[in-house]
């Protein structure tokens, strides 16, 4: 379903956005879902992860940052990003009023998804879905893009390829070890993109649609209640 473009105000620029929301028939959850920084909303990682949502029975409402709408290779500021994010809860809301809400996102999206969070303003979110959480720059280790999360008083959960370089393995199990309502999967031989080790990879599921169930799994754990 090809949603009427958001409208997002940011930094009093107005802008429209394309959006698409993903709702099949048995749906009773519904995740807003960001792109990451070198992607779209049509990305085939977008719709890998939407496609086997669905076939999960949640919902998706994908979108596209002002960046990628307009061709642009630099990622928009935080604040403009964050408030896309709000922008996008809000139409997801009017889409479907009568779903559970989620947000979380693929790498950048699902960074800047946690700091839309903390805004006055961000609308009731039941929990939130990090797909491949950039901790990180590539070999460059840290934790401080992760300092807020503790703040955030939401179930999350964490999905991360045990390949993703822009996660240590270690520094991330430490990071979720810290906040009190996250949990952690990790999705084997999945680098940062999902691209996984066939030969060696223990599970024969593909890799979306065992992010899809685990997500799925994670999400009817959480009161479903909207307020």
């Amino acid at each position: 379903m090809q949603l009427a473009a958001l409208k997002v105000n940011a930094l009093n620029v107005s802008v429209k956005l394309s959006a698409e929301l993903t709702r099949p028939d048995d749906a009773d959850r519904l995740l807003v879902l960001a792109h990451g920084a070198g992607a779209d909303f049509r990305h085939a990682n977008m719709l890998g992860i939407s496609e086997a949502l669905a076939r999960q029975g949640v919902a998706s409402l994908r979108f596209n940052f002002p960046f990628t709408e307009e061709g642009r290779r630099r990622v928009d500021s935080q604040a403009t990003s964050v408030a896309c994010i709000l922008a996008a809860l809000d139409t997801a809301l009017e889409a479907a009023p009568d779903l559970p809400l989620f947000l979380g996102g693929h790498s950048y999206g699902g960074r800047m998804a946690s700091h839309a969070m903390l805004e006055d303003t961000v609308p009731a979110v039941s929990g939130l879905v990090f797909c491949s959480f950039p901790l990180h720059p590539p070999k460059k280790p840290g934790t401080e893009r992760a300092a807020h999360l503790p703040d955030i008083d939401l179930p999350m959960l964490f999905l991360s390829g045990t390949r993703d370089g822009l996660a240590t393995p270690a520094l991330l199990k430490e990071v979720v070890a810290g906040i009190p309502r996250a949990e952690l999967h990790w999705l084997d031989t999945a680098d940062h993109g999902y691209k996984i080790l066939k030969r060696s990879r223990q599970s024969e599921e593909d890799v979306f649609d065992e992010l899809a169930r685990v997500t799925a799994g994670f999400m009817r754990t959480v009161p479903g209640e909207r307020a």
